[in-house]
C-alpha cells in the first residue's frame, strides 16, 4: 500500500475484537447512513428463496434482515461475529424482529464451525477479515461449489484526492484494526473465487465485489420457499 494515503492518527489501531467493542451499541447510530450502501451490497450478492447465507462479521445485524428478505422464511442468515458486544446487539435485534431463522455464531471467522454447508456469503464492512486469508478460507470451505460470494465496504481513493484520504481514514478508524490492503480490499478474496467483478463507488472510496466458489453453482433447495 502507498502510505501516502493513510493519515497519520490512523497508523497504529486496535485488534479487529477491540476496534468493534466499544462500538457496540452506538454502531447502529453512527454508521446509519451507509444503509443505502449495504442494500446495494446485499443486492448484488446473487440469492434464491430458501438458500442459506453466512453473513461474515455480521455485526450488530444491520444486513441480516436484507439477506432475510432475499431468501425467505424458508431461508435461513446465519450471522458470524467475533465480538461478543457486537453479536449480543445482534441477537437483541433478531429476537426483537421475531426472526426465527436467522442465528449468529459468536466466533473469530478463521475459527467458525457451519453445518450444513451454505449457499453463499456477504463480506460487508469487514476489512480486517478479508485481509486474513486464513479466515476467508474457512469461510469458504464451509459453502457449496458454486457459491456466490459479495464484499463490499471502504477503501482508499485515488492518491491525488489526498483530502477525501484523510477523511476515510477517519470515518473508518473507529471499525478497522489494520488499514494493510486498504487500496484494494479484495485482493485475497479474489485470488480463491471465479467471476469476479469489481465496481468501485464514491471516487474510489468504496467497492462492491462479488465472485463464485469454483464449481456448479447450487441449485434452489427443493420445497423450500
Amino acid at each position: 500500500m502507498n502510505t501516502s494515503h493513510t493519515p497519520g492518527p490512523v497508523a497504529r489501531r486496535p485488534t479487529r475484537q477491540q476496534a468493534y467493542s466499544g462500538q457496540a451499541h452506538s454502531y447502529d447510530r453512527d454508521t446509519g447512513v451507509f444503509q443505502s450502501y449495504r442494500r446495494q451490497l446485499v443486492e448484488a450478492l446473487p440469492l434464491d428463496r430458501g438458500q442459506v447465507v453466512l453473513d461474515v462479521g455480521c455485526g450488530t445485524g444491520l444486513c441480516s434482515g436484507l439477506l432475510r428478505d432475499k431468501v425467505g422464511l424458508r431461508g435461513g442468515v446465519v450471522g458470524i461475529e467475533e465480538s461478543p458486544q457486537m453479536a449480543a446487539v445482534a441477537c437483541e435485534r433478531i429476537a426483537l424482529e421475531g426472526w426465527r431463522n436467522v442465528t449468529v455464531v459468536q466466533s473469530p471467522a478463521e475459527d467458525a464451525r457451519i453445518a450444513p454447508a451454505a449457499d453463499a456469503a456477504l463480506f460487508c464492512a469487514v476489512h480486517d477479515i478479508l485481509q486474513s486469508p486464513g479466515a476467508l478460507r474457512n469461510v469458504l470451505a464451509r459453502l457449496r461449489p458454486g457459491a456466490w460470494v459479495a464484499a463490499g465496504g471502504g477503501k482508499w481513493a485515488t492518491p491525488a484526492l489526498m483530502g477525501m484520504n484523510l477523511l476515510i481514514g477517519v470515518m473508518h478508524a473507529p471499525y478497522v484494526g489494520s488499514f494493510s490492503g486498504f487500496s484494494r480490499p479484495w485482493r485475497h478474496l479474489e485470488q480463491l473465487v471465479e467471476d469476479v467483478q469489481v465496481r468501485e463507488m464514491g471516487f474510489g472510496s468504496g467497492y462492491i465485489m462479488t465472485g463464485r466458489v469454483p464449481g456448479p453453482a447450487p441449485a434452489p433447495r427443493a420445497g423450500l420457499a
